[in-house]
């Protein structure tokens, strides 16, 4: 794959991921919404559906990491390190590009919005312990990436429609059975980039970012990335 296909890729499956994942929390959440207070469950299938979409999007043009963590678990897998500066920076951009898209989705509701909305854009604990934190983003991260290592759904080989579902119904599976304590970020571009976009963008009464927080959901799926990398190899 070359860089180009690799930027477009990851970047436009990114942003797509973001968009519907982060439009479900939006609709869920902002009043006005004809889909608020919908729950947990519209959440954790909303952001499964939105994996698949964005896997589909992206999958013959960059293999549909669109998560720094599964990059970094292919890259143990395979040893090959080479793109891996260029799927994060992509990953990056185009989660902050679906962030933006989001809040101009939802514009009439963000500007008459009265709550806090990092919600919307990023994870947070119901409970900071930091290292209960930490370790729920680790297992839940080694969860998807070991799933994705073996069910060849990776960059190099055979990319198929339905391991891109099962990938999307993990998702919801950890969703449900795993997201309760920190909101499952299992994906650090998809918490940083639209943190960064929920700093800048002019929401009233839209709340802080919480940035002493923001280092968990990037640690701790990226350690989950590099663990289940290490076990593959390992076991597999």
């Amino acid at each position: 794959m070359s860089n180009g296909d690799i930027f477009v890729g990851e970047t436009l499956g990114t942003a797509a991921l973001i968009l519907l994942g982060g439009g479900v929390c939006a609709a869920v959440t902002l009043k006005k919404s004809k889909a608020q207070n919908a729950g947990w469950l519209a959440i954790t299938f909303g952001w499964g559906f939105a994996v698949l979409i964005a896997a589909y999007i992206s999958a013959h043009k960059s293999g549909a990491h669109l998560n720094p963590a599964v990059t970094l678990a292919l890259a143990v897998k395979t040893g090959d390190w080479s793109h891996v500066p260029l799927y994060i920076g992509s990953q990056l951009i185009g989660a902050m590009i679906g962030a933006v898209l989001v809040w101009l989705t939802y514009l009439g509701q963000f500007q008459q919005n009265e709550e806090p909305t990092l919600g919307i854009f990023s994870t947070g604990p119901e409970i900071r312990n930091p290292i209960q934190n930490l370790l729920t983003e680790i297992i839940g991260t080694m969860v998807l990436c070991l799933l994705i290592l073996t069910s060849g759904l990776t960059l190099g080989d055979q990319l198929s429609g339905i391991g891109i579902l099962i990938t999307a119904f993990t998702v919801v599976g950890i969703g449900l059975s795993l997201g309760g304590p920190t909101g499952y970020a299992i994906n650090p571009a998809r918490d940083l980039g639209p943190r960064i976009v929920h700093s800048l963008l002019p929401i009233p009464n839209k709340g802080t970012s919480d940035w002493s927080y923001a280092w968990i959901p990037v640690a701790g799926p990226m350690i989950g990335g590099l663990l289940s990398g290490l076990l593959y190899k390992g076991l597999f």
